[in-house]
Parts: C-alpha cells; structure tokens; sequence
C-alpha cells in the first residue's frame, strides 16, 4: 500500500510542475496552511525556533512568522517536483543570479565548497545553478526506497555527482579534483564533529564540517542561498570567505552560523523552522522538551 501510495504522490507532484507557477504556489499555499493546522508537533517545534531566534517579536507576530513558514514550506514541497521535471528554459528565464561572479572568480583557484543552508527552495536552487556550472551534490539518502531511487536517477542525470553526506573522503577528492561541492552543513546532527556556536545568539550544535573539508581540499567557500521572490526565485553567490579556515574551528563556524543568520533574517518565513535546530544545548537540555506544550502558536 505504502509503494502504491508514494507512486500515486510522485504521479501528483509530476503533474502540477504542469501548472502555470502561479497555481503551484497557490496550491502550496494551501498544502502549507493545512500542515500547519494538523501537524500539531511540527508546528511547535517550529514556534519554540521562531519564539528563541526572535525573543524581540510579540507572540502575535511570531504566530504570524510561523504560519507564514508553513506556507513557504508547502510551497517548497511543490517546488520539489520543479526541481526534479520543471523546464529547464522557465527556471532559468524566472532566476535572478546575483554574485555568480565570486563562484567564477573561486573556480580560478581550485575546488569550491558551494555552502548553502536549508531554506525552502534550497532543492530548486541547485536544478537552476546546474545550468550555469556543474555541481557535485552532497545528499542524505531517502528513507523511503520508492523515493530514493527516483531521485537517484535524477540527481544521475542533473548533476555531475552525487555524494553521501557520510562520505568525507570522496567530497576531499571532489574538491581535489577542482569541482563545485554543493554542501549544506545548517542542520543538527547530535554532538558528533560538532560544537557550539551561536545561531540567534543561541548556543547550538554545529557542524565543523566545512573547516575540515576546506583544509583537507584545499578549497575556496563560497555562501550560496536560494530563496523564493514574487516573480520567481532570487540565486544568491556571497564573496568567497577569506582567511578560511583559521587557527580555530569555533571561530570559523561561529562565522558561518552569522552570515547564514544574516539570511535567514532578510528571508526569515523561508527558513527550515521544522527541523530541531537547537535540540542540543551545552547544558544538555532539550529545549523542545523544556519549553511548555503551550508554545504551538494555535
């Protein structure tokens, strides 16, 4: 039943990329809005990010930041479906590219760790970049197998490569090898090859990872952010990062966190509130469990 009802899913996403995008993201609207009204626990989790990123903002607004999320996030499920079997001519023709010249001006000087954070549009992002440069993507597999092998087939076809998040060695060889490395790093993944940084001057686990690959690779980081505009979609290149990576791994991520924070600021509804960014704290408090069942912004 579960194979029967993930191909009747994909088969729906298939057809609205034949939509006018207009009626797409109306449709996400109202997916996003029906998420937020019935999944009780992620709409909490999101409403503790938002209430900890934005302790200045009122609870009204900080409700109205929360459904505004839910309604970027049903849209970005749909872009899903574009970034997988949209035409290629219309995401192209609908994309603002802004500082592609800094990723040009790294590709001079060897590989390029293309780092990006999870915003809504992020999958999107790299189906419209791939036309200008070819990507090596970093990706964390599907659990689900029906799933995971329709977008191992894709990413085959879209991208130069693909790589396993867990697979160190063969982003170093990419990079070595003078590729763009399209990388996320913004996600919490336990304490592992992590320390705490400050994200909305909240102490939160961080990844180290770009420190070490950047060493190891000897390449250039380039920020790279995709987010959604009234007409389209905004690619946005940051200049390559100086004097990266330092003497500490802290300061380096701690730097990292602050220029995605910076973003996420300007853009604050198309961030990833969903996931539980700040579960790990130094104190080894869950801050999901900690806050009150209250904190859902019903």
């Amino acid at each position: 039943m579960s194979y029967v009802l993930t191909k009747l899913g994909l088969a729906f996403l298939y057809l609205t990329t034949r939509l006018p995008w207009h009626v797409q993201m109306l449709l996400g609207k109202l997916l996003g809005l029906l998420m937020y009204y019935t999944l009780k626990q992620r709409r909490r989790v999101t409403c503790i990010n938002i209430q900890l990123a934005f302790p200045e903002l009122s609870s009204v607004q900080q409700k109205k930041l929360a459904k505004a999320h839910f309604i970027s996030l049903g849209q970005g499920l749909l872009e899903t479906g574009l970034s997988w079997w949209g035409n290629e001519t219309w995401l192209k023709q609908h994309a603002q590219i802004e500082g592609l010249e800094y990723l040009q001006a790294a590709q001079q000087q060897g590989g390029v760790i293309l780092l990006s954070a999870h915003f809504t549009s992020l999958e999107l992002g790299g189906r419209i970049l791939a036309q200008y440069t070819p990507l090596h993507v970093v990706y964390r597999p599907h659990q689900n197998p029906v799933i995971e092998k329709t977008v191992a087939e894709l990413r085959r076809q879209r991208y130069g490569k693909a790589i396993s998040r867990d697979d160190i060695r063969d982003m170093v060889r990419s990079l070595q090898q003078g590729h763009v490395v399209w990388y996320a790093q913004d996600q919490n993944f336990g304490h592992k090859n992590s320390v705490f940084a400050p994200f909305f001057a909240v102490p939160a686990a961080t990844n180290t990872a770009t420190s070490r690959l950047a060493k190891l690779g000897k390449a250039q980081v380039v920020p790279f952010f995709t987010v959604r505009t009234e007409t389209g979609y905004l690619l946005r290149f940051l200049p390559a990062l100086d004097n990266f990576p330092s003497s500490s791994i802290l300061d380096d991520t701690t730097r990292i966190n602050s220029i995605i924070e910076q973003q996420v600021r300007e853009f604050p509804a198309q961030y990833l509130w969903t996931h539980r960014r700040f579960k790990d704290s130094p104190e080894g408090i869950n801050r999901y469990t900690l806050h009150s069942k209250d904190s859902s912004c019903k």
